[in-house]
């Protein structure tokens, strides 16, 4: 395992932790539970696509913020899946699409959908990817919770009608979602 993916698990293990048996505290909680969450994306093997995501608690949803970099121009998927667990060189191990109301893949606007259904992330002609959304489906407490989940980028762009994927292709980057300040 390399050594930033492991700090970056162990992190995570002992924000979890930390929530789990409520020492945590500071500027990333409140009354509500977790109010910012990040995720660190991080390459798999054969891609050069890495960035930052980050997660702000609103009170319309949860707030996403991204930047990608290294992948071609035009959309790509962009989903939280079920576990967080990057480790295999093509990020199989995330397992699929984070879905805990057994709802079919659709489009981020769409009623229901999987709860990680975030859509495409469209990329310039420099490759770079940004995403700045309110999304009213991610839950950062509960059940529903995305911590502790990860996040991918895909090679191609999610069609938002193939279950239950969308047809994204193979998986270019993966990031744990973790908390932060």
């Amino acid at each position: 395992m390399k050594t930033g993916m492991a700090k970056e698990l162990a992190a995570l293990l002992v924000g979890t932790v930390l929530i789990l048996f409520g020492c945590g505290g500071g500027e990333h909680q409140q009354a509500g539970g977790v109010t910012k969450m990040i995720a660190v994306m991080h390459p798999t093997q054969g891609n050069n696509v890495h960035g930052v995501v980050a997660f702000t608690k609103e009170s319309k949803g949860v707030h996403v913020v991204a930047q990608i970099e290294g992948l071609s121009p035009g959309p790509h998927g962009f989903h939280v899946h079920e576990y967080g667990d990057c480790s295999s060189p093509d990020a199989v191990s995330a397992g699929g699409h984070f879905n805990p109301d057994q709802m079919l893949h659709a489009a981020p606007g769409a009623d229901k959908r999987h709860e990680g259904d975030l859509g495409n992330i469209e990329v310039d002609d420099k490759g770079v990817g940004r995403l700045d959304v309110v999304d009213s489906h991610l839950s950062m407490d509960g059940p529903r919770s995305i911590l502790g989940r990860s996040l991918i980028v895909h090679a191609n762009a999610d069609d938002f009608t193939t279950q239950p994927t969308g047809n994204a292709g193979g998986r270019s980057a993966c990031g744990v979602i973790g908390i932060t300040r």
